[in-house]
């Protein structure tokens, strides 16, 4: 299904004060808000899709705009979310499109008795080098990390695999952007040592 195309600010991004608009309404119970959203951040979503498939094979069974679709209909959920702004909304979106495509390889690693679901850790936004981690391994670490340190997953879901600013990372637990970078710096070192079985009893 074409979505239609929405207006974008000049940096291509869908414009702000417009998606919170319509995040405020649909917080405040109105249901027709979320149909008069998704096609301003349709494009953005596609964006959070594209770069959490770029590390899939070729031919993978679940497509981008399957993914977009998958995470709209998972949205209708969250009709009572208390939305902060634009940055909250992708914010929750990444964390739904990490969600669906670890349920996928675990159901496709199950049907196989075994196989390898790859995302690509990209070495300046990650953990260093070109290495590729198993994206059921790397949900099981941030699920590790997340139980020592929820806003660490947090900006990990946001920074790497929703790809916003640290501006806008910050926005969401309401820190500094100091904070956001420390954050940063820990976590990826943190999930490179888990990830490359090291110890990681803390942080």
């Amino acid at each position: 299904m074409r979505k239609p195309t929405p207006p974008h600010d000049e940096a291509g991004t869908p414009p702000g004060g417009e998606v919170s608009e319509f995040l405020r309404a649909w917080s405040d119970g109105d249901r027709a808000a979320l149909d008069r959203l998704t096609p301003i951040v349709y494009d953005e979503l596609h964006r959070l899709a594209r770069r959490y498939m770029k590390g899939e094979r070729p031919g993978h069974s679940l497509q981008t705009t399957a993914l977009v679709n998958e995470a709209c209909m998972r949205l209708v959920d969250y009709k009572s979310m208390q939305w902060q702004n634009r940055a909250h909304f992708f914010a929750v979106s990444a964390q739904l499109m990490r969600r669906i495509l670890v349920d996928h390889a675990r159901r496709r690693n199950l049907k196989r008795g075994g196989g390898v679901q790859h995302v690509s850790l990209d070495h300046t936004a990650m953990v260093g080098g070109e290495r590729a981690a198993d994206l059921v391994a790397l949900d099981d670490a941030m699920n590790l990390l997340g139980k020592l340190d929820p806003r660490k997953v947090q900006v990990v879901e946001m920074r790497f695999l929703g790809g916003l600013s640290v501006e806008e990372t910050a926005e969401v637990p309401k820190v500094s952007a100091v904070t956001v970078m420390r954050d940063w710096s820990t976590a990826r070192a943190w999930l490179y040592r888990e990830l490359a079985g090291g110890a990681t009893d803390g942080l």
